[in-house]
């Protein structure tokens, strides 16, 4: 019975340290992990929101690159990080729920070990081809690649991002094949299909406008269900041909898994007024991202749809680990 009492008594101190801690929150900066290289859509968006944020919180914000293993490097880091709310990852489509499709041995959980905060925005991607690439139409591609089987290379923004599922999802329904050439984010990959390195590419919207504004890429369709209004010229991959073809990144903002949800709620009504904020949703649209902004409770909802969504993606193209 005593022993019962002491640990009884335990748990209600540690309840009473975590609720002062939540009410006196934040005291110090925070920092928000991308777990992409600076320059791409994923790092875009934590900058944007960053500044923003400190305002709201009254303390510093800063936004700290990890990049590398497909974004398991930085969640892993968060997902293991002190729960005290200073350490937020800007986590992704493809860390959080295409890698635990891929590989059951990642090291963290991405229900248990990670707390949704607010999803920040989401964007289509754009199927490019350098101007070498004889193709002018996703028809043309899908010619081009049945003619002439694994001749050609298709880069991504690394293993189990999106933009490499875009293409996995592609190869499947098209019935071609391509090798995949991975690297650290849409920034480098942008550079490689620039220098002709990879001819064919999924980037975002945001790493693809300005080359296919100066003719240095050429866009042949988005991956969303419906046209971009930031390009729309270019159809949807569903309606040039592979019908029910759909795949677009989303970049939301969680915390440690056992934070204190007083903290992840403040966090959260902290986004939640920043994203409804005209002129925030206006930057996010000059990047080719449109603005969500949803509860803590919301973005799980979408999470364990993704992660559903995206096992079965996995499963029906048989992609691998490279």
């Amino acid at each position: 019975m005593r022993d019962l009492l002491r640990r009884l008594t335990a748990a209600v101190l540690l309840l009473g340290a975590a609720a002062l801690q939540a009410q006196d929150w934040p005291t110090r900066p925070l920092r928000i992990v991308v777990p992409y290289a600076a320059g791409g859509n994923t790092d875009a968006i934590a900058r944007l929101l960053a500044p923003r944020l400190a305002e709201a919180l009254g303390q510093g914000v800063t936004v700290e690159n990890r990049a590398g293993g497909g974004g398991v490097i930085a969640t892993e880091f968060v997902a293991k990080a002190a729960p005290d709310g200073y350490t937020l990852l800007m986590s992704s489509t493809g860390p959080h729920v295409v890698m635990p499709a891929l590989s059951p041995k990642i090291p963290f959980d991405p229900v248990r070990d990670l707390a949704p905060v607010s999803n920040v925005g989401s964007n289509a991607l754009v199927l490019l081809v350098h101007p070498t690439v004889p193709a002018k139409s996703v028809a043309e591609l899908v010619a081009l690649l049945k003619r002439e089987p694994d001749k050609w290379a298709i880069g991504s923004g690394g293993v189990a991002s999106t933009t490499h599922m875009s293409g996995e999802m592609f190869k499947a329904m098209a019935g071609v094949s391509m090798t995949h050439i991975p690297f650290k984010g849409g920034a480098p990959l942008a550079v490689a299909a620039l220098a002709g390195d990879v001819p064919i590419s999924f980037n975002n919207m945001f790493d693809a406008l300005p080359h296919m504004k100066t003719g240095k890429l050429r866009g042949l369709a988005v991956t969303s269900a419906r046209r971009q209004p930031s390009a729309p010229e270019l159809p949807t991959i569903a309606e040039s041909g592979l019908p029910g073809y759909e795949s677009g990144p989303w970049n939301g903002i969680v915390a440690p898994g056992r934070t204190p949800p007083e903290i992840v709620n403040r966090l959260s009504a902290a986004i939640q007024r920043i994203v409804r904020e005209p002129a925030f949703q206006s930057r996010l649209a000059d990047i080719g991202s449109v603005a969500i902004g949803d509860t803590p409770e919301q973005f799980r909802a979408t999470i364990a749809a993704e992660l559903a969504r995206w096992a079965k993606v996995v499963r029906d193209s048989g992609t691998k680990l490279e």
